[in-house]
């Protein structure tokens, strides 16, 4: 099996927007989070 650049470009871009995908949903996660903790006082 070959691997030619504009696959290994398509699979490198993927890998990229993969990554900062995961990346955005884990940091809105932990922001979500510390401020509901944040703001329960109780």
């Amino acid at each position: 099996m070959t691997i030619d650049s504009q696959l290994a470009s398509d699979l490198l871009l993927g890998l990229i927007a993969l990554m900062g995908v995961v990346g955005l949903v884990a940091t809105v996660g932990a922001m979500f989070s510390m401020g509901r903790q944040a703001y329960r006082k109780d």
